[in-house]
């Protein structure tokens, strides 16, 4: 499961997350990972775009929080994938930058939790590419996955 911030206005658009730019990205990295976009579930913490495509604020955060507690109780993930500060504080409860916080294995709601950096923020920055590819394969040695999604053993 991958947990971005919120819908962007592509997201709002189309009516389905990650979509742009940054969608795209997150579609290679996925793929990347030998896993298919079909084969995963994307969510966001907030469920609508915050004016003017700001970071939401706390009580947005709050409303929200309980919706995506049962979207993962639901879903049951093997792993989740917190893409960018926001998801990564809102779902882990801290304040903690995101520098302190990627690359560190988590929980939540009893159910290993990887912090990555959000595609956008690859985008904008191409040299965080290699620690976010590193915090990937993290993942897939956690889930037992060649680069071809294959369960190795």
């Amino acid at each position: 499961m991958f947990i971005g911030e919120g819908p962007g206005a592509d997201e709002d658009r189309v009516g389905e997350p990650f979509v742009g730019r940054a969608g795209q990205l997150l579609g290679r990295m996925i793929a990347a990972m030998g896993l298919s976009r079909e084969g995963v579930y994307i969510a966001n913490v907030v469920k609508c775009r915050p004016p003017g495509n700001r970071t939401p604020e706390a009580g947005e955060v709050e409303a929200c929080l309980p919706f995506l507690r049962e979207q993962v109780l639901a879903v049951q993930p093997e792993v989740i994938v917190t893409l960018g500060r926001t998801a990564a504080q809102a779902v882990l409860g801290t304040g903690s930058p995101m520098s302190a916080l990627r690359g560190v294995w988590q929980e939540f709601e009893g159910m290993a939790l990887m912090p990555t950096w959000h595609p956008a923020y690859l985008l904008r920055e191409p040299s965080a590419k290699k620690s976010a590819w590193q915090d990937l394969q993290a993942v897939m040695e956690r889930l037992g996955l060649s680069a071809t999604g294959e369960r190795e053993g």
